[in-house]
């Protein structure tokens, strides 16, 4: 087996970015800037998102990916229908790409790309670039192209992703025939020459389930050769779980998959339905991934309703979810703007602006953040980044079918680190009485969440659990 990168990138927290929306740190490159528009662009550029590196790295942040950074389609599209009307949609999400082998100017140049690269490095963030091989913008130069034979670059008409998903058009957007080779080679070489001068360390790969495995196999074998053995990779596929990714893990297609599942079994149960005892059965389910293949999980993304709009803004519940992310298996997904607690709920507002409340940073300045919130999530990411049994160590579910409390242990041999979580979803305080798990002494234990001191008796911990909170216990004292 050659060398996986997986164990390594299993243990960063990774932080999604949409650069037009993040922070404007080069307001020359704002050409057709409408901030009122909920398509249009906004201004964040790279040189901005450098500017706040500081803000990720003090947050715990030690992975940073962003959309695809190529030349967009140069005019908009008419807006799907939506709660915001009609409004004109362009290319600020760099998903409609015109030109693979140019940057989008609004973005910066590849100077911008290497810079953000190497200022990250600087502060032990990797950055992890989103890239499209499956489809081009709508008006795209290559809907003529044609190879020295004569055959078209994009495929001709929609068709049914349901009935086939490798010859449709998602979205109606013009399908690459990268069964072509001269189409693959393209594609292929634009985006890994890209990887190579700025120096990221892996890709996500977008619309991973509408293009041939075999397209894929040899994306492994070219990105491991130009780009090195340890150059990560992980695959949006549609619905993903650890079931499902396993064939492509199997073929080691990828090191990694995005789980789904994780995002509306925790709204689910958070907001009462379901047994506590079958959640915490779900939860244990995930530790089938395969080994040497991690799953990343998240709670909002730019394609799905938010996790905080989902429920109804209650923030309690919401922080609920963000702990269960940090104690989870897998590497965990922050959606920018989540910690601050980012308003916006559906299509297009789930890709509204990163609020800065009252600094000047544009385009997001006077929009309000939660402090409180972002000081949680930095507690959260400080105690997952220091106990290894959260981010490698093994799941045992201490719930029992009566219990409306969730308990799990994680436990990692190796370091000998164990980790009690507990957590109650309910608008009442509840009692806790467990048998603690093998491994455990007697002496006191430490909710490092809140910093309070527990005491075990005989074997088990009986605790008290104020309502819609968690407690992250460990062996010791402070």
């Amino acid at each position: 087996m050659s060398a996986q990168p997986a164990a390594e990138w299993a243990r960063e927290v990774l932080y999604f970015v949409l650069i037009d929306r993040f922070a404007d740190g080069d307001p020359a490159n704002n050409q057709g800037v409408q901030r009122s528009n909920p398509g249009g662009w906004h201004g964040g550029d790279l040189k901005g998102l450098v500017q706040q590196l500081d803000e990720l790295k003090d947050l715990g942040i030690t992975a940073l990916w962003i959309n695809p950074v190529q030349k967009q389609q140069p005019r908009g599209m008419p807006a799907q229908a939506s709660g915001a009307g009609s409004f004109d949609h362009t290319g600020f999400h760099g998903y409609w790409i015109e030109d693979f082998e140019a940057l989008e100017p609004r973005f910066g140049n590849a100077d911008d790309l290497k810079n953000l690269v190497d200022e990250a490095g600087k502060r032990g963030i990797k950055v992890l670039l989103d890239v499209v091989y499956n489809h081009t913008g709508y008006t795209s130069k290559y809907r003529d192209r044609r190879t020295a034979s004569g055959e078209p670059w994009l495929r001709a008409g929609e068709g049914n992703c349901e009935v086939d998903a490798i010859k449709c058009a998602v979205g109606g957007l013009p399908d690459f025939r990268t069964e072509v080779p001269e189409v693959r080679d393209h594609v292929l070489r634009a985006n890994i020459e890209l990887a190579k001068k700025a120096g990221v360390a892996g890709f996500r790969l977008d619309t991973y389930k509408h293009i041939e495995s075999d397209f894929w196999a040899e994306h492994r074998k070219r990105t491991r050769a130009e780009l090195g053995a340890g150059f990560f990779l992980l695959a949006e596929q549609w619905g993903g779980t650890a079931e499902s990714l396993d064939g492509f893990f199997q073929r080691d297609e990828v090191d990694s998959g995005f789980d789904f599942s994780f995002k509306g079994s925790c709204e689910g149960w958070v907001t009462g339905r379901g047994r506590t005892v079958a959640y915490g059965s779900y939860l244990r389910s995930r530790h089938r991934v395969r080994p040497g293949y991690i799953l990343a999980h998240y709670l909002s993304s730019h394609d799905e309703p938010m996790a905080l709009g989902n429920l109804k803004g209650d923030k309690d519940r919401f922080r609920l979810c963000a702990a269960l992310q940090m104690t989870s298996l897998g590497m965990p997904v922050i959606y920018y703007g989540e910690e601050v607690g980012r308003s916006g709920h559906e299509w297009p507002f789930n890709r509204n602006d990163m609020p800065w409340g009252s600094r000047d940073i544009q385009p997001g300045k006077g929009v309000a953040r939660d402090e409180a919130m972002r000081s949680y999530y930095k507690r959260l990411i400080a105690i997952r980044s220091t106990r290894p049994a959260l981010t490698r160590g093994d799941f045992t579910l201490l719930t029992q079918p009566a219990d409306r409390v969730l308990a799990f242990a994680r436990a990692d041999a190796a370091s000998g680190d164990r980790v009690l979580v507990l957590a109650n979803r309910e608008d009442e305080t509840l009692t806790a009485d467990l048998a603690l798990p093998a491994g455990w002494a007697t002496a006191p234990a430490l909710d490092w969440l809140r910093g309070e001191l527990l005491l075990p008796a005989e074997g088990r911990l009986r605790v008290q659990m104020p309502p819609k909170s968690v407690r992250i216990v460990v062996p010791g004292t402070p």
